[in-house]
């Protein structure tokens, strides 16, 4: 069962968790005919996406008219998605903008470049939780494919338990049987139809989301940082 955050009669907005993807990949049943199933409706609509390894907040249409109205504010930018962070390295700086063109690696990977023709555009701030851990919120302000986990990278703070983007395991016995990526998508806050909507969804999977010393820095995240 997909844990159901919020529910309109136009959308609902799940808790997607990570290993799951948004499509049907090699699976029997894809994430938008299990949700139907599970709600009891013919069809319902993507209009975002999530990285398969990043877990939390996906709205999903249940009509054609709502899901062209939410895919345009996605594309127009005016669905302000806040994401959290987990890393082991300390980044080349602990808050502010990274911004740059995004081009093709290799192994499906992507790497950010100096140039700005048409910048992934990232607001963020950091804290520390604890030695060799520290948690990120992230704004992105475009939506590039991996811009999250390639900004994360070019900070010299790749993701905890990211392969593709190089988020290695420090010398710490604590982390060695890393979980899932640490990312997560915590806070969608938009307008629809004249009604504002701020919907939160903590991390619930993952042993290092759920440690003491992170779950403190959550519970004061200030978003007042990014005005």
């Amino acid at each position: 069962m997909l844990e159901i955050i919020y529910r309109h009669q136009d959308f609902v907005i799940i808790n997607k968790p990570p290993a799951l993807s948004v499509h049907k990949d090699d699976q029997d049943i894809g994430l938008t005919q299990m949700l139907a199933t599970q709600l009891g409706v013919a069809q319902v609509w993507l209009v975002h996406r999530l990285d398969k390894v990043t877990s939390g907040l996906l709205i999903l249409a249940l009509n054609e008219q709502a899901a062209a109205s939410l895919s345009g504010l996605f594309a127009e930018h005016k669905i302000q998605k806040t994401y959290l962070a987990l890393a082991t390295d300390k980044p080349k700086k602990k808050q502010g903008l990274v911004i740059g063109d995004m081009q093709k690696a290799r192994r499906g990977a992507w790497k950010l470049l100096k140039s700005r023709e048409n910048p992934a555009i990232t607001r963020f701030y950091s804290v520390s939780c604890e030695p060799n851990l520290r948690l990120f919120i992230l704004q992105p302000q475009t939506g590039k494919t991996h811009q999250l986990r390639v900004m994360m990278k070019s900070l010299g703070s790749p993701i905890l338990g990211d392969e593709l983007y190089g988020g290695k395991v420090a010398e710490n016995e604590k982390i060695k049987n890393i979980d899932r990526t640490y990312l997560h998508a915590y806070r969608l806050d938009f307008c629809y139809q004249g009604a504002k909507f701020s919907i939160e969804c903590v991390p619930k999977c993952g042993v290092f989301f759920q440690e003491n010393s992170v779950l403190s820095q959550i519970a004061q995240i200030d978003l007042k940082k990014f005005t």
